[in-house]
């Protein structure tokens, strides 16, 4: 049976609200409060983070930390790919979404050749850059880093030529060049976007599910039809931010949105995305107590955690499909 291995990256320099840092521990906070062996059932490597370069002046306002945040994503990009090599499964808990950036960057650092498919199951598109932004967050942009995508049809900033330096030096962690294809990536109940992102969504072609689509068709349509999508996926990496969820059953992220997911569907939806063997890397992000009363984001998340890794485990326990 493939080894799950935990990831912890408590980076939150990518937030534009301070706290996500803190999310793996509300996690294992829940995990006590569920008296659940969980964190003591798998190994777990934690990136070092640079969270006290928030106390020094950002000299980046199109890209908040973006030197920072530059060699937590090499170092996200480097645990990923080992663990990979080692035949083990990663499942990242990390602080804010841009930490994604680094996992995907790993991924195809470890398998050049395959073809990757990314599964985004968030409220927010994240395909903003430094020319469109509008707050500068770095968070709002690991899905462009992915896609190599300035999108400079819908300009607006102008970056500072340090900045530019450092996305462009963003873009090329783990490999050159875009390390998916538009048509390899899926939305999943996006519905907070801005007009530059939603250009680009039409644009490039890039497929969306609604939460309409989800209570339509149910979860196990949803997830039947995205993974068919990916067919031509040799490997297939699901993200989950946890404001997918409906903001009603929880603040503790910072950025929650009405019309999301319930508890019961995100676990159902990752349960059954995570069976395909193509599935080769896990990540939970954006979980912040300090938004949080009585750490029920961090309740919920963890339950869909659990469920999860179980599904992972079950997975592999019957299967022979080989990725690496």
């Amino acid at each position: 049976m493939k080894k799950v291995k935990l990831i912890e990256v408590r980076s939150e320099l990518g937030a534009g609200t301070r706290g996500a840092g803190m999310g793996i521990d509300a996690l294992k906070v829940a995990c006590l409060d569920k008296e659940s062996d969980y964190f003591k059932r798998f190994n777990s490597i934690a990136v070092p983070d640079l969270n006290y370069t928030l106390f020094d002046k950002d000299y980046f306002p199109t890209a908040h930390h973006i030197d920072s945040i530059l060699s937590i994503l090499k170092s996200v990009s480097n645990t990923v790919s080992q663990t990979l090599e080692f035949g083990m499964f990663p499942l990242v808990l990390a602080g804010d979404h841009s930490n994604a950036a680094g996992t995907i960057a790993g991924i195809k650092k470890t398998c050049p050749e395959k073809t990757l498919g990314v599964i985004w199951i968030d409220a927010h598109a994240d395909i903003h850059s430094p020319y469109t932004t509008p707050s500068g967050n770095v968070h709002g942009m690991a899905m462009a880093i992915a896609l190599n995508e300035d999108n400079l049809d819908c300009k607006k900033n102008d970056p500072a030529p340090e900045t530019i330096f450092f996305w462009e030096s963003l873009k090329r962690v783990g490999i050159e060049g875009p390390k998916l294809k538009p048509e390899h990536l899926v939305y999943i109940v996006v519905r907070d976007t801005e007009g530059e992102e939603n250009y680009l969504i039409r644009k490039l072609g890039i497929k969306a599910v609604s939460y309409n689509e989800v209570g339509a068709k149910g979860v196990s349509k949803v997830a039947e039809e995205t993974l068919a999508h990916l067919k031509d996926c040799d490997l297939i990496y699901v993200s989950f931010d946890v404001d997918s969820l409906d903001s009603k059953f929880s603040k503790g992220t910072g950025t929650p949105v009405e019309v999301g997911l319930t508890v019961e569907e995100a676990k159902e939806l990752c349960c059954e995305l995570v069976h395909d063997p193509r599935v080769c890397c896990y990540e939970m992000v954006e979980i912040n107590p300090t938004l949080d009363t009585e750490n029920t984001m961090a309740e919920n998340a963890f339950e869909i955690l659990e469920s999860t890794t179980k599904a992972i485990l079950d997975r592999e326990s019957k299967s022979q499909h080989k990725l690496f």
